[in-house]
Parts: structure tokens; C-alpha cells; sequence
């Protein structure tokens, strides 16, 4: 274990320069977070001031005087996210290495040093689909074994997989997996009677019972791909920075077949590209850490990183659903450093085909990021560790508010006007609707500004036409999902109080068609509310109805919606017309070209 000011060195005077340049560090990171935490709070003052005369020219009210506040409550979040995407943007204007820029300990480590240490490489599975998975898999370990130091990693599959037919097929094709690739020691297969724990408990057994014999773990999810050189990477930068404990990928999607992928993650990844630098810039050794695509240190994961068995029962009590904040706050309060390389480098993940699909791993995402409640008080914490749970909590909390705001707004325009009240602020309420929507949208938009202003990357996502096409398509596509996420995230807050929860489901990564009957049975409260509200405001405030089209189409539309964007049909047309493709699409990496070869071919089988 090393503590948190360590020094690594004998030499009085090389102690003496490590000394400062840590204290001019931190120093540094202070005033960045000064600055962060300042424009949020005077933006958020500024909206909060322009509501609040919004408000108060009809006279004050109960339903206006909670508007307000679930207005300011809700809003510092996306505030946050915005000033971390133009900060995000401003450094990739001004600085050619941005990745090292926001992260010291890339620019510490030697691009080709040699590979001491021993790695595991795990995946975590339970009822996937097992050819893709093995797909994947082989295509990493080919571009692995292409490589000098396939003798310091082993590949582990880690299967929590129950049902029968499951486990059998996962037998077969890992016995097939070994004929291939023969090596001693190189793949391992193991299979738990129980999922104690989830995922985070797979990982964790795993980590004990290989006590002492790796030094790190890459850690993958199901539908995780890493190249042989983004993993080598991981490894040099954990080698050459020993207070490193986790150190996270910035992990784009996998070119998709259906158009709800294809739109998802078009839009995704220009705005995670500005956020992420953004977030290295201010958070340093406190930074974010997603659960996969990703390195750890064995040792102090092991020593410190063991998840907390919550009080009460399920669905807030028991094993913990979302490790990866709290593995990575568990990390840094014991002295260790969490990084993220804030760079789009070979690091794949797959995103649900179908709007159904997607709600559903959102809804598991917000289960586990409302047991946090039970750890924001836990002792030893750091500031910035508290804060990332607090952030975690009300990414899903501003669901709830914005449904509150809905229903105080009507109830606010059934009560009696004031008496004497001021006319209509038309033009504030113009500059407050835009102004909520453009913070929204800067961090995608800035992404693709961005890229425009780059010559060979504009090229790289089909030039100017297509990417300005992608991104109206993914600014029409995001007013339409907002609503109809906030409604599902809503109405399970509202049943986590009663005790409804989501199990821990393989997801969907087919695209699949989605037949009519199966959106309506997952998407009629959206629709049911849009109706409602549409109703409400036509009986007692028609001239909202124009405020609120955006939010009526999205929930009318919500079904239909679902069904076009899922499946392959829709897909396949936008991928003849390159709408929403990404360069991995038009140049494919090497490991996409070996999964695609993979995916079609029948491996041969064990005898």
C-alpha cells in the first residue's frame, strides 16, 4: 500500500523537488475546482434570478414558489456538465495533447517500455449472448498474441451464467477457444454456482482467490473490445506511476446495426469527448471510473475496495448494484490516484439497439446510484469521492423534479390570477427556455464544432455534410428521448419507495425488430401522461401548449418512436447514407475487422 504523499525516492533533494511539485499540484487543482464550482454557482444564481422574475410577474403562489425550487434544485447539475464540456472544449482548442494535458501520469510514462508486470484480463458475463461474447473475446486475444508481451497477461472468463443450456454453450465454445490459441496459462475459465454480489462480486472473488498472483486487472463488461495496443497503454502508464490504483478509457461505441444505437452513440461520443476532458481537467487523481475498460491495481483494490453490504432489504439494501463510484472513492481515500486517459483510443463498448433496451439498463443504473444515499455519511471519504456519489444521486433525481414541475405548473394555472400582475415577460420566458435547452445540448454540439474544426477528423466522420446531418439528427433525436426517459426514471424512483426493483438481466445487444404490442406495454405511461398533459393544458392554460410541444411530441411519439429506430431496417438505410456513422465505421480498426470475420464464421469445435 502507498500512502497518499509518498515519495518515491531515496534522494534528499529529489524528495525535496517531488514535495513541491505535488503542493504546486494540488494547489492547482484547487483553483481549477474554485473555478468549476464558481461559474456553476453564478449561472446557476443567474437562472435562478431570471426564474424567479419569471415566476413572480403573475404573483406569487405555493405551485410558482415550488417551481422555482425544484428548478434550482434540479438544475446545477446540468449546469455542471455544461461548464465541464466548455472547459473540455476550450482545451481541446488550445492544447495539441489534451489526453496528457489533463492527466500527468500519461505524459510520465515511456510509449514503448517493456511489459513487467502481470496482468489479468477479465470479463465478467451471465447469460449473454455466448457466440458474441467469444467473438469478442477471440478478437482480443488474436490482437493481443500479435503482440511481444502476450506472456504477461492471461485472459479470464468470469461467468455467473445459471441456466443449463447457457453454461454448456459457454463450455463448448471456451474448449474451442483453447484449441485456437494453445498457450499454457493464457485462458481461464471459471463459472460461480451463485451471482453473490453481481458483477462486483465476480470481480471481487476472483481478485481474492488470485491474491499475489497478477499485479493489475483490465476489467471488461460483456460487450467491452479493447485493441492489444489501448491495453498495453493501460499497462505502461500503471507501471511508470506506481500511486495510480485505477485508470479509466474513455470508451466509444462499437459501429451499430440498429438506427437507436447508431444515433445514441453518434451523439455520445462528441459529447463525452468534451466532458471527459473537461472532468480530467478539474478532478485529476479524483476521476471518474465507469466500471469497465479499465485497469486496477490489484493490491489496494484488494485492501481497500471491498463494496459495503447496505442496510434493509432490497431494493436499496443488500449487495450493491453500482460499484464503480464507490470502488473508485473506496480507491482514492486510501491514497491511491483514479485518472481517465480523456482520449478516443481503441476502447469499445456496445450500446442498447432499442429505446425499451435502453431504459432498462438506465433504470438498473438508477438503482444503484440510489443506495449511495447510504454511503454519502460513511467515514474517510474525500471531498471530491462524497461530491462524484452526491453527482451520481442527481443525474437521476431531476427526473422526479422536472414530473413536479409539470404538476405544479397546472396547478399553478387552475389558481386565480393576482391581482395588479405585471404582463407577461414574453421575451425572459424566450431567453429562459432557449438558454435551459442550449446548456443541454453544448456538450454534443460542442463535440461536433470540435470536429469541424479539424480537417482530418471532419473527413474522418464523412465531411461536413454528414456530420452536420448526424448532428440534427441526434438534436431531434434527444429532445424526443429527454421526456421519455425522465417519465420511466420518475415513475421508478416513485416504486423504489414501494419496493420495486430491476434484476440483474443480460442486456439486448441484437438489433432486433420491435414489434408494436412491446412498445406500447413498456411506453404507455409516457404516452398515457403526454395525453394527460396535453388535456390539462388545453382545458386551463392553452397558451402553454406551444411551451410544451416539445415535451407532448416526444411523449405522443414515444412508441412509434421505439419501433422505427429499432431493428436493422431504419439502420440499414442510414448506414447506406452514412447518417450517424463514426470513423470506425468508414476505417475500421483492426479488432473490429477480426470481430466482424469472427462473428460470421462457425468456430470449430472442441472434440
Amino acid at each position: 500500500m502507498f500512502p497518499s504523499h509518498k515519495i518515491y525516492t531515496r534522494v534528499i533533494g529529489g524528495r525535496y523537488n517531488r514535495v513541491v511539485m505535488e503542493s504546486a499540484a494540488e494547489e492547482a487543482l484547487t483553483g481549477r475546482r474554485l473555478i468549476v464550482f464558481g461559474l456553476t454557482g453564478a449561472s446557476l444564481l443567474g437562472f435562478g434570478l431570471a426564474m424567479g422574475d419569471l415566476l413572480g410577474s403573475g404573483g406569487w403562489s405555493w405551485p410558482r414558489l415550488a417551481i422555482l425550487i425544484l428548478f434550482l434544485a434540479g438544475l446545477p447539475w446540468t449546469l455542471l456538465a455544461f461548464w465541464n464540456s466548455i472547459i473540455g472544449f476550450v482545451v481541446l482548442r488550445l492544447v495539441a495533447d489534451s489526453a496528457g494535458y489533463t492527466n500527468a501520469a500519461l505524459r510520465r510514462t515511456p510509449r514503448e517500455g517493456a511489459i513487467t508486470a502481470r496482468i489479468a484480463i477479465c470479463l465478467a458475463i451471465r447469460h449473454e449472448d455466448v457466440a458474441r461474447v467469444f467473438a469478442r473475446f477471440d478478437s482480443m486475444i488474436e490482437s493481443l498474441e500479435a503482440t511481444s508481451w502476450a506472456h504477461r497477461f492471461a485472459f479470464h472468463l468470469l461467468s455467473d451464467s445459471s441456466q443449463p443450456e447457457i453454461a454448456a454453450a459457454e463450455e463448448r465454445e471456451f474448449a474451442a477457444l483453447k484449441l485456437r490459441h494453445p498457450r499454457a496459462g493464457f485462458l481461464h475459465y471459471r463459472r460461480r454456482p451463485a451471482n453473490t454480489g453481481f458483477k462486483a462480486g465476480n470481480l471481487r472473488e476472483f481478485a481474492e482467490r488470485t491474491d499475489g498472483s497478477y499485479d493489475h486487472m483490465i476489467v471488461l463488461d460483456a460487450d467491452s473490445l479493447m485493441s492489444a495496443a489501448a491495453m498495453l497503454r493501460l499497462v505502461r502508464v500503471m507501471q511508470a506511476n506506481p500511486r495510480l490504483g485505477i485508470l479509466q478509457t474513455l470508451v466509444t461505441g462499437q459501429p451499430a446495426e440498429s438506427a437507436f444505437a447508431r444515433i445514441f452513440q453518434f451523439g455520445m461520443r462528441h459529447s463525452m469527448r468534451t466532458h471527459t476532458i473537461g472532468i480530467a481537467w478539474w478532478q485529476g487523481p479524483s476521476g471518474p471510473y465507469w466500471g469497465h475498460n479499465a485497469i486496477i491495481r490489484l493490491q489496494p483494490f484488494i485492501a481497500h475496495c471491498r463494496l459495503p453490504l447496505l442496510p434493509g432489504r432490497p431494493p436499496l439494501g443488500g449487495h450493491m448494484l453500482s460499484h464503480d463510484q464507490v470502488e473508485a472513492a473506496l480507491m482514492r481515500a486510501a491514497g491511491h490516484e483514479v485518472r481517465v486517459i480523456a482520449d478516443e483510443f481503441e476502447s469499445w463498448e456496445e450500446n442498447p439497439p432499442s429505446l425499451p433496451d435502453f431504459i432498462k439498463r438506465d433504470l438498473r443504473w438508477c438503482q444503484g446510484n440510489m443506495q449511495y444515499f447510504s454511503l454519502l455519511a460513511r467515514p474517510g471519504l474525500e471531498p471530491m469521492g462524497r461530491f462524484q456519489l452526491v453527482n451520481a444521486i442527481f443525474m437521476y433525481l431531476g427526473a422526479p423534479f422536472w414530473i413536479l414541475m409539470l404538476a405544479a405548473g397546472l396547478a399553478s394555472a387552475l389558481m386565480p390570477a393576482s391581482a395588479g400582475a405585471a404582463q407577461f415577460p414574453a421575451a425572459l420566458a424566450f431567453a429562459l427556455y432557449f438558454g435551459t435547452l442550449a446548456i443541454g445540448f453544448a456538450p454534443r454540439l460542442l463535440g461536433v464544432i470540435d470536429i469541424l474544426l479539424q480537417p482530418a477528423r471532419r473527413a474522418a466522420y464523412g465531411g461536413t455534410a454528414r456530420l452536420l446531418a448526424g448532428a440534427l439528427i441526434d438534436v431531434v433525436f434527444s429532445l424526443l428521448i429527454g421526456p421519455v426517459m425522465m417519465v420511466a426514471q420518475a415513475l421508478f424512483l416513485a416504486g423504489l419507495c414501494f419496493g420495486r426493483r430491476v434484476a440483474w438481466q443480460p442486456q439486448n445487444r441484437d438489433g432486433r425488430g420491435l414489434s408494436l404490442a412491446e412498445a406500447l406495454q413498456g411506453l404507455w405511461p409516457q404516452f398515457l401522461l403526454g395525453l394527460l398533459l396535453a388535456a390539462g393544458l388545453l382545458a386551463v392554460a392553452p397558451g402553454g401548449l406551444p411551451w410544451a410541444a416539445p415535451t407532448l411530441a416526444a411523449l405522443g411519439l414515444a412508441i412509434p418512436f421505439a419501433c422505427v429506430t429499432a431493428g436493422r431496417w431504419m439502420g440499414g438505410w442510414m448506414r447506406r447514407l452514412h447518417l450517424c456513422a463514426v470513423p470506425d465505421e468508414y476505417a475500421p480498426a483492426p479488432e473490429l475487422r477480426r470481430l466482424n470475420n469472427l462473428a460470421t464464421q462457425t468456430p470449430p469445435k472442441a472434440a
